[in-house]
């Protein structure tokens, strides 16, 4: 009876934590950064024509990404959700389900202890919280791809035969209807482990479970539209981004060394000591081949963004894992986690800047006394360590991570709303936006996302005056100004 009431509450607290970090104000702040409201725009524009096909935006036909983003966005439309909960509802869904399906497999291969780490790592990880909270291409692909990892894993290690490759297959099929053809450079790392088994993958099975998801929007795409659809998503998008700057997404060879260890804040402490894991032994190997693949892969193009590497965290969470069930003594490692969360309370102050203007250019405000609650679990983290209650240790600065996602949900989105979304503007703009024009040049962010709030893009100012006047200023909102 106690080990069932044990277990009711478990369950009944991660639910809450998946609502906490995945659901509580994803709406927070309106559609952001330029690309989230042209595939939201594009969604609606499905959702509204039923043409599941030919993606439009504004109009237009645009070929830059697969649908499937468009698809669940237009899912959200039809559901009748408004304009902010429709393309990002599906996105976090999809987040928190994985989430489950992860610790329900890797408890299957492995065990629970090793689940909950992972899953924690990962699921409070600052890259996968952000990721979630937006309607693009990422979370989708990440999830597909590492579904498809964690289903062909136990054939990988012999542990079992064939029976699940087409399900892995067929996840594999819906990452590259998420995001192109990435995912197919990404798996190679899995396919030379098991190159000794090739012919397993070369069944009609595994083949036909990977073509029937990869294969029939992209092959009804071309047959409507043809060489335009062709030429924009497989040579501009492909070929074009990873060996030219006409993306203009240019960055050091080096960018995402930093990227990766931000990206997994609060536990970079804790990923970073996976890195002495026993490389000789299969799993860590797989591991971190799968990471280091991806690493030098997306390193190597010429157009860097840092969400291209959320497919690789998964693999870091896992070996993370591994680690923390491996290591003597964890106490180091909690000594620097509850340090790194002493950045929580400043980032209130740090994301809107960073967001608005780079995170070079934020200014980090002065210290205060709000910085050392985090640090207040190293002590019991270091007693329970000490007592040999590892997983409670974990546990309790999970629920600090948890807090904290709150916390700053809370305080910073408001402030994102105002200085990075356009929602904000657009709500004073709408009851008069027949006299509004929009005087450029406009950061393309703030012109897109009016012109998804407004439906119909706002006129400009040079063809079509008005006399209200959205005016833009460097390194701030723009505002509406008046006679």
């Amino acid at each position: 009876m106690i080990s069932h009431w044990r277990q009711a509450g478990g369950g009944a607290a991660a639910l809450l934590a998946l609502y906490a970090c995945f659901f509580y104000e994803l709406t927070g702040a309106g559609i952001l950064s330029a690309d989230e409201p042209r595939y939201a725009s594009i969604a609606r524009e499905m959702a509204r024509s039923g043409d599941w096909i030919t993606p439009r935006l504004w109009g237009a036909p645009w070929f830059e990404k697969p649908a499937l983003v468009y698809w669940t966005g237009a899912l959200g439309f039809r559901a009748g959700l408004d304009d902010d909960w429709a393309p990002r509802l599906p996105i976090a869904l999809l987040s928190a389900g994985f989430l489950v399906f992860l610790w329900a497999e890797v408890r299957r291969q492995f065990d629970a202890r090793l689940a909950t780490y992972a899953t924690v790592i990962l699921g409070t990880s600052a890259m996968w919280i952000g990721y979630s909270h937006v309607a693009v291409m990422d979370i989708p692909l990440t999830v597909f791809f590492t579904a498809a990892v964690a289903l062909a894993l136990p054939w990988l290690r012999g542990r079992e035969d064939a029976r699940r490759l087409p399900w892995a297959a067929a996840c594999l099929g819906l990452a590259v209807f998420a995001k192109g053809l990435v995912p197919l450079v990404l798996i190679l790392p899995l396919l030379w482990e098991g190159r000794a088994r090739w012919r397993d993958l070369a069944k009609p099975r595994v083949v036909g479970a990977f073509f029937l998801t990869a294969a029939p929007w992209y092959v009804a795409c071309a047959w409507t539209n043809g060489e335009p659809f062709l030429k924009k998503l497989f040579f501009d998008h492909h070929i074009g981004r990873f060996l030219t700057n006409d993306l203009l997404h240019r960055q050091p060879a080096g960018f995402y060394i930093p990227v990766m260890l931000a990206a997994v804040f609060p536990w970079t402490a804790v990923v970073i000591a996976s890195l002495r894991s026993p490389w000789r032994e299969p799993l860590p190997r797989f591991l971190l081949l799968w990471l280091l693949w991806g690493l030098v892969f997306f390193s190597a193009s010429t157009n860097k963004l840092p969400g291209y590497v959320l497919p690789l965290i998964p693999a870091w969470a896992l070996l993370a894992a591994l680690r923390l069930e491996a290591i003597r003594d964890a106490r180091p490692v909690w000594l620097a986690t509850g340090l790194l969360m002493m950045l929580v309370p400043p980032l209130v102050d740090v994301l809107p800047q960073a967001l608005a203007q780079g995170l070079s250019r934020a200014k980090w405000p002065g210290p205060d006394w709000t910085w050392l609650v985090p640090a207040a679990a190293i002590v019991p983290a270091w007693r329970l360590e000490r007592a040999g209650r590892r997983l409670e240790a974990f546990l309790l600065f999970a629920l600090l991570a948890v807090g904290g996602v709150v916390f700053l949900k809370h305080a910073a989105l408001p402030r994102i709303d105002r200085s990075v979304s356009a929602r904000t503007l657009w709500r004073e703009i709408a009851p008069q936006r027949d006299r509004v024009c929009v005087e450029e040049p406009l950061v393309r962010h703030w012109r897109y996302g009016l012109n998804y709030y407004s439906v119909t893009p706002l006129a400009d100012c040079a063809t079509a005056p008005r006399p209200l006047r959205v005016i833009g200023a460097p390194g701030a909102p723009p505002v509406l100004q008046t006679p």
